[in-house]
């Protein structure tokens, strides 16, 4: 069971061919002197072992996840180099997929050349989003770099008797590296932070300075701090003006006028002579201190704060002062807001509504007041509730909503749910194809993106246009970039999810030659495609609010519903469907293909018959007792067992295709083959049956399609049905 699921899930990827997208082949051998290796377990948040540096050239990667590295679930993992992020090198597109189960035994090696810089590495399988690190490459010898650079200071500028610069000294620093290179340069005026040396740097303020200046090379290593010391003195000046200062107080007032909580006070200050040089304050009668930036006062009380400015030529301006109160803030608000939603519009008598429905939400705070109310609709991210939201897709929907106050207290999420039928003069969402998935598809790939319902009532899956008959695979690229770009600045999904679905983009084959082309619906989900179907027989398919069709619970008996309009030679035949069945059970139905119109026909008394006869049934089935003709078998002719193909998901939809040509028969499901089939002359029905034509002229070369319904208990349903003619 575990290799089968194994299989599935790297199919779904995209990754099931170790030499696919430019893995290296399984036998691949170290032949680089540098060895750098990674290893996985059991733990999805983080790999085993990662090296953290390297040096330029060549090196041999290996990716080691099997037992002896800690994987005792048959887990898979992926080592992939990231090259979208302009941030890291892009040179190495280096994809490798490892699992116990693989015929390595999870241990894979390839060669890469490595370039100095940094490589992002990760895990794209889903849910795997945190195993990521970064490599950091030196341009250093076998041992790689590790001696820092050096730095040097010099000051410049006219000098005094005294040996101070007048008016302004320039510091310049340098610095250099041998081994990789300088990263960058930093600089640091006293105690403060170090920030970016990018040119000389002036400094015009008079009196004693020193200049801290440091450097980082490419391999990581940074240099001593260094220093340089100097003293600007004032230029020669009749200047005898004192510099003018003024203060601003804000925050929060109350009704009395105090601040609560906190009051802000923002001293400036002017000089149109030589310039100010310093800015003073002082807390009531306590000693000046300088003013490097605004001032918060917290404590409850009235307050004073004083404030000078000096010029550049040494004049002091007079103590100005500014006066306020604090207030103490009201008690800590710990209750979040109470939400409640409304739905509103025309119902019919189950219930629904009709054509659409408007949900509006309301939020109340007693506290320190509401300050907004989000909504979730169909499980998307929460977005900005700012009026009522109308919802006029055809379907079941939810709403999750909720409040957050101005003291960031939020309310539990509620949700409100309801079912939106067709009706009240709305017309059918513009969606260029039916496609109700719980999660976005981009092919067979499996992104894990919900499939939410977008502003213009299709959900994502209807906007990718997967199954459109697409000229090149970077135009259907192209396409989904425009997508998700647009999604993503409405805020229907956000960056992880936009990069999901554009990789499974560019992992699909969708637009390459021979792959999509010509596919027509059958059935897409409408009333208009339900329509074109006939039933016969026993039993019965209903159509379901959410584009599916469901076989009956309560008409017994065994029928076909069957597509009456034209018949199929050669062709490729896609549908997706879901066991339903109650309880434990599990469902028996199947698709029939080339049988003879059932009207007119011998055994028209018994029409749902005239399929099993004289066409051929693919089962489905995947009950483990009873018949052993399981899901992918040629009913009568060719049987597949559950532990050849393994178990189909109950509950889930899962994805068929059968492609048949001349008198050859493939079946896929969830894009991995299950079966084929040759259908010989002279085969019998097994086990026999009286009456039945086995496999001569009477089992046609052309013929209808159709569906089987097998009781009220075996419960199945059916979407996405088209048809290509090869």
């Amino acid at each position: 069971m575990w290799t089968a699921l194994v299989t599935a899930l790297l199919t779904v990827l995209g990754l099931a061919s170790p030499a696919a997208h430019g893995r290296p082949a399984p036998d691949a051998a170290p032949a680089a002197e540098q060895v750098l290796t990674w290893t996985a377990g059991d733990d999805i948040t983080r790999y085993t072992s990662a090296p953290a540096t390297a040096v330029a050239g060549k090196a041999t990667i290996v990716f080691e996840n099997s037992e002896a590295t800690g994987n005792t679930t048959a887990m898979p993992h992926t080592l992939t180099f990231d090259v979208s992020d302009p941030e890291y090198n892009t040179d190495v597109p280096l994809n490798i997929l490892a699992s116990p189960l693989d015929a390595n035994g999870g241990r894979h090696t390839t060669e890469v050349t490595l370039t100095p810089g940094r490589y992002r590495y990760h895990c794209t399988i889903p849910g795997h989003g945190e195993m990521e690190g970064v490599l950091t490459v030196t341009d250093g010898g076998s041992g790689g770099d590790t001696t820092a650079p050096e730095t040097s200071a010099t000051v410049s500028g006219e000098r005094n008797a005294d040996g101070a610069y007048v008016g302004t000294a320039t510091v310049t620093v340098t610095a250099s590296d041998t081994g990789s290179g300088v990263e960058r340069v930093e600089y640091a005026l006293g105690d403060g932070a170090f920030q970016p040396y990018t040119g000389p740097v002036a400094v015009d303020r008079v009196g004693d300075h020193t200049v801290r200046h440091r450097a980082t090379d490419r391999a990581g290593n940074v240099s001593q701090v260094k220093s340089v010391s100097f003293t600007v003195a004032a230029p020669p000046t009749d200047d005898t003006t004192a510099p003018e200062t003024s203060a601003t107080v804000s925050g929060e007032r109350n009704a009395d006028g105090a601040y609560v909580g906190t009051a802000t006070v923002t001293v400036t200050a002017s000089d149109t002579g030589s310039g100010v040089n310093t800015i003073e304050y002082a807390l009531g009668d306590g000693a000046f201190q300088p003013y490097t930036g605004p001032v918060a006062v917290d404590r409850v009380g009235d307050h004073t704060v004083r404030h000078r400015a000096t010029d550049r030529a040494g004049n002091v301006s007079q103590v100005k002062s500014v006066s306020f109160t604090v207030a103490a803030p009201p008690a800590e608000d710990t209750t979040p807001p109470e939400v409640l939603a409304t739905v509103k519009g025309e119902k019919d008598t189950n219930g629904a509504y009709v054509g659409r429905a408007e949900v509006t939400v309301t939020a109340t705070d007693d506290g320190s007041g509401v300050e907004r109310v989000e909504y979730s609709l169909d499980g998307g991210p929460y977005l900005a509730y700012t009026g009522p939201v109308t919802v006029d897709r055809v379907g079941r929907h939810t709403v999750d909503y909720r409040a957050t106050d101005r003291a960031g207290n939020t309310s539990a999420a509620r949700q409100a749910a309801f079912t939106v039928v067709e009706g009240g003069g709305v017309p059918a969402p513009p969606c260029p194809e039916w496609d109700e998935r719980p999660t976005v598809f981009v092919g067979t790939v499996d992104t894990g993106v919900p499939n939410r319902v977008t502003g213009n009532r299709c959900t994502i899956n209807e906007l990718i246009e997967d199954e459109k008959d697409w000229t090149s695979h970077a135009l259907f690229r192209k396409h989904v970039a425009e997508v998700t770009d647009a999604l993503l600045d409405e805020g229907v999904i956000d960056r992880r999810e936009h990069r999901a679905v554009n990789r499974a983009a560019r992992q699909s084959d969708i637009g390459k030659p021979g792959r999509n082309e010509g596919y027509r619906n059958l059935f897409n989900g409408t009333r208009t495609s339900f329509d074109r179907w006939q039933h016969v027989g026993g039993g019965a398919f209903t159509l379901g609010d959410d584009g599916t069709m469901t076989s009956s619970t309560t008409v017994p008996g065994m029928g076909m519903l069957w597509f009456p309009e034209r018949r199929y030679e050669d062709f490729s035949l896609r549908l997706q469907f879901r066991d339903d069945a109650p309880g434990n059970g599990r469902a028996n139905s199947g698709v029939f293909v080339r049988f003879p119109d059932v009207h007119g026909h011998p055994e028209e008394s018994r029409p749902e018959w005239v399929a099993i006869t004289y066409g051929h049934e693919v089962q489905i089935l995947d009950r483990p007792d009873g018949d052993l003709y399981k899901t992918g078998s040629v009913y009568g002719f060719d049987r597949v067992g559950l532990g050849g193909a393994g178990v189909t998901g109950k509950g889930t939809w899962n994805e068929y295709e059968i492609r048949v040509v001349g008198q050859h028969y493939s079946v896929y499901r969830n894009g991995e083959l299950i079966n084929e089939f040759d259908n010989a002359a002279g085969q019998e029905f097994s086990p026999p049956r009286e009456g039945d034509p086995g496999t001569d002229g009477r089992r046609y070369a052309s013929g209808y399609i159709g569906l089987q319904t097998h009781g009220t208990t075996d419960v199945i349903s059916f979407r996405n049905i088209r048809i290509k003619e090869l």
